[in-house]
């Protein structure tokens, strides 16, 4: 796809707009995006839902990278990130590998007895406790030696090959229960011993990914059996532990839904594998939500409507169940499309991922997460981004990472960005917003989504603004008139942080300097530089009148902004 620059785009529309008549210019001149943000108003607190990531390659934890994302990750939060992986269970010898990763942590001698072995898991772990981060530990998948079709097991997955070729030994049901909870309990005990109950307590464990797949090759009683024995081993070894389930692919498809909604069944009035009571206890819920992006007419258009169509319906699923509506419900993977491995090269329609649409994007669907759990009164927890890096690829190869041989991706920075807004959400007022009902009807390939997120503490109120299209096309920038009202001061400090174009964007710097494979130290300094989160102006002094401020500032086609008061 051609890149075409917005900036130089709306360029040629201002040398057209002063070339007419004023009154030709008055009366095509577009009326201001009017957003109204009232800090004595709250709304309730806003939950870091945004501090959960995930990954499928767990050896790329512990690689150069790696760990330099994790450091910023950790970094731009400030409380615990959570880092879900897959394959922490998995049998082979830790090589990295696209949608595959290995841990050993468990073979049998030649008598079918038991070797543990949890160094590379431990390796794992061990990067993320250091920088103060949370393991969402993933109890899967199943072992070479218990698995009950072992053959193959190793899978050799690449872009543009048949995604069900991942697939093999790993996905099918343990030959022996009573083995497989052996494992989990030692697992678990293993973690205690070496980081401590106190630690481990504020983890969060879950068993499997989306069990409803290929991922799974039991039936759904299969997996209530494992989820049965799972627990009573997990809380065997740590009673405090969390444990959720059960990671289904999206509720907005019917045959997902339905298995959610058993699997949730199970847990209440099912009987339990392993005590032959009814009932299995469950500390979480966990379900998935995508989007749909396609080309149309050689460009790409999002679906945001189906990401949030699938966490409508779950969001329904669990309400439905009363004993269980309280309970914490964390998105295992929320993503504008299903397969973070797949580039450009072999699914054109993954081009967003490079620029602003997806930080556009994410800052768009991210806000709305607290409205939605807000309006099913369900508990979010958090909201899973499966976007990490991927070791040794081509720059900009187009894979839904973070970071690209260690340059920062502008989606990054909304996350910074996200990190920097402290204390409750307060009301904002936009009449020209999108409802979530217009983002279900696709209204977001008709207009852009201009609207806001703002929350406000005692010496500080923090707007994230976007300026959202579902569609990678030029547009004029829109002009945005924001009101914040309800401060207590009559001065306070702006920062006004910007993603577009020209600021907090490695990929446009890296096009700029001929797109190269090959980066020298200084190319590789500066990209760093422009991958950070950066000031559109300097900070200034604003003077308010009766608690109330008038900021106007431009805003590009999938552009992002956080105003941030302080005083």
């Amino acid at each position: 796809m051609r890149h075409i620059s917005f900036s130089a785009f709306s360029r040629r529309l201002l040398t057209v707009a002063a070339s007419l008549p004023l009154a030709a210019q008055a009366q095509t001149a577009p009326a201001p995006t009017v957003i109204t943000v009232d800090v004595a108003k709250p709304l309730g607190p806003m939950p870091p839902v945004w501090a959960y990531f995930g990954y499928d390659e767990p050896n790329y934890t512990y690689m150069p990278d790696g760990q330099k994302l994790l450091t910023e990750l950790a970094a731009l939060s400030p409380v615990p990130v959570y880092v879900r992986a897959h394959n922490l269970l998995t049998t082979g010898d830790g090589t990295a590998a696209l949608k595959w990763g290995s841990t050993n942590v468990y073979t049998e001698d030649k008598n079918g007895r038991a070797v543990y072995d949890w160094k590379i898991v431990d390796q794992i772990f061990d990067a993320y406790i250091k920088r103060g981060m949370k393991p969402i530990a993933q109890i899967g998948f199943m072992p070479e030696a218990m698995s009950t079709h072992p053959v193959p097991y190793r899978h050799y997955w690449k872009p543009g090959d048949n995604y069900n070729d991942i697939y093999t030994g790993w996905a099918y049901p343990p030959k022996d229960y009573k083995k497989w909870g052996e494992l989990v309990y030692q697992w678990v005990k293993h973690n205690v011993a070496r980081y401590g109950a106190a630690e481990v307590k504020t983890w969060r464990w879950e068993l499997w990914n989306e069990p409803n797949i290929g991922y799974w090759k039991g039936t759904p009683e299969e997996y209530n059996q494992l989820y049965d024995y799972t627990e009573a081993a997990v809380h065997r070894a740590l009673p405090a532990a969390i444990l959720g389930g059960p990671e289904t692919t999206g509720p907005g498809w019917d045959k997902a839904a339905a298995y959610l909604r058993g699997f949730l069944q199970h847990c209440v009035s099912g009987k339990n594998y392993v005590t032959g009571r009814t009932g299995t206890r469950l500390d979480y819920i966990s379900f998935h939500a995508k989007g749909a992006p396609k080309l149309v007419d050689g460009h790409v258009r999002m679906n945001m409507g189906t990401q949030f169509g699938d966490i409508e319906e779950g969001f329904k699923i669990v309400a439905s169940f009363p004993t269980l509506r309280q309970l914490p419900i964390i998105l295992g993977e929320n993503d504008p499309e299903g397969c973070a491995a797949c580039g450009v090269q072999t699914n054109p329609e993954n081009a967003y991922r490079n620029g602003t649409m997806y930080s556009s994007y994410t800052a768009a669907a991210y806000a709305r997460l607290y409205e939605l759990a807000s309006q099913y009164q369900v508990n979010l927890e958090g909201a899973v981004s499966w976007s990490f890096e991927f070791e040794n690829q081509p720059w900009f190869a187009g894979f839904r990472d973070l970071a690209t041989n260690g340059v920062d991706k502008p989606v990054l920075n909304v996350f910074r960005m996200l990190g920097m807004m402290r204390g409750p959400r307060v009301a904002v007022t936009s009449p020209g917003a999108l409802t979530v009902a217009d983002i279900r009807a696709q209204a977001q390939s008709q207009r852009a989504d201009i609207s806001a997120l703002a929350t406000a503490d005692a010496h500080s109120a923090t707007v994230l603004v976007w300026n959202y299209h579902n569609d990678a096309l030029p547009a004029p920038p829109a002009e945005v008139e924001l009101t914040l009202q309800g401060l207590a001061t009559e001065k306070a400090q702006l920062q006004h942080y910007r993603i577009d174009n020209e600021h907090s964007n490695a990929y446009t710097a890296w096009q700029a300097l001929g797109s190269p494979q090959q980066v020298s130290a200084t190319q590789r300094a500066s990209l760093e530089q422009a991958g950070q989160l950066a000031q559109l102006t300097a900070p200034a002094s604003v003077s308010l009148q009766n608690g109330r401020t008038v900021l106007h500032f431009t805003l590009p086609r999938h552009g992002v902004s956080l105003l941030r008061l302080a005083w």
